[in-house]
């Protein structure tokens, strides 16, 4: 199913990319990130799928994707009331337990923090498409902390919508991506 996501997303994302856009208002509370551990509690606690964007200090899209998609009311609220959202920095020198085993990055050097850097090993777990790293990624887990899907681009709020939707409330589970995507109906066009 993850490889049919990948393959199909680039049309998803060109339809979605064509179709008139203004603005949407920037939501003042904007996401609740939370890290790996707090999302793992969460989830353990009271189920609910995990939203991990995996960026880099360095990465362009990265920021871009902060300000434009994640500022986003529509988006913000979504992903606060369908998700622990996770933010992620895929060249961290933090350890991460994550299902219950240790990850680190042994080859992060602290002199160089805002450039490129090692690469974490979490984010080569979780993150990574038919063997290519690329920022930023978000990734969809399941609330058993399986990994459904790494998406990976700057997504605009229109292109992100579908497949917020197919994960946040659970279309995965019985329908795959282009079947969902046939019959959505974005709402976050053109508003």
């Amino acid at each position: 199913m993850m490889n049919r996501i990948a393959l199909l997303l680039p049309a998803a994302l060109l339809a979605a990319g064509l179709a008139a856009q203004t603005p949407a208002p920037v939501s003042p509370k904007l996401i609740k990130w939370m890290s790996m551990e707090e999302a793992q509690a969460a989830a353990k606690k009271s189920p609910k799928p995990l939203f991990v964007d995996v960026y880099t200090s360095w990465c362009g899209p990265c920021r871009m994707l902060d300000a434009r998609t994640f500022a986003d009311a529509r988006v913000a609220d979504y992903v606060n009331g369908h998700f622990y959202p996770v933010k992620f920095n895929a060249e961290s020198g933090e350890p991460v337990t994550f299902k219950g085993q240790k990850f680190e990055n042994p080859d992060f050097n602290p002199a160089m923090q805002q450039g490129r850097n090692g690469t974490h090993q979490l984010t080569m777990a979780i993150a990574n498409v038919q063997g290519r790293i690329a920022y930023p990624t978000i990734v969809y887990l399941d609330s058993d902390l399986n990994v459904l899907a790494p998406v990976q681009g700057l997504m605009d709020p229109p292109q992100i919508e579908p497949i917020l939707h197919y994960f946040g409330d659970g279309h995965y589970k019985n329908q795959d991506y282009q079947a969902f995507l046939n019959g959505f109906k974005g709402k976050w066009t053109g508003q």
